[in-house]
């Protein structure tokens, strides 16, 4: 299966939006917001911050399977 690995990430704090390329082999739990700083963590529920706020969500969640056990 191809994965879309290109996620636009949005800062819940500030709003600025970044192209982002998501790792294959490992979640990520934190991403710091390049212009205001602000390190964010996935919402409640999800298991990533790209299923939080990116536009599409990690290559787990789109084979259908759990992310990272959770």
């Amino acid at each position: 299966m191809k994965y879309i690995l290109l996620s636009t990430i949005t800062c819940p704090e500030c709003g600025h939006r970044k192209d982002e390329t998501m790792p294959t082999d490992a979640c990520q739990f934190f991403y710091e917001c390049e212009l205001c700083g602000k390190v964010i963590k996935p919402k409640l529920g999800d298991c990533c911050v790209y299923c939080s706020f990116g536009t599409v969500k990690c290559p787990p969640i789109q084979e259908g399977t759990d992310c990272c056990g959770n």
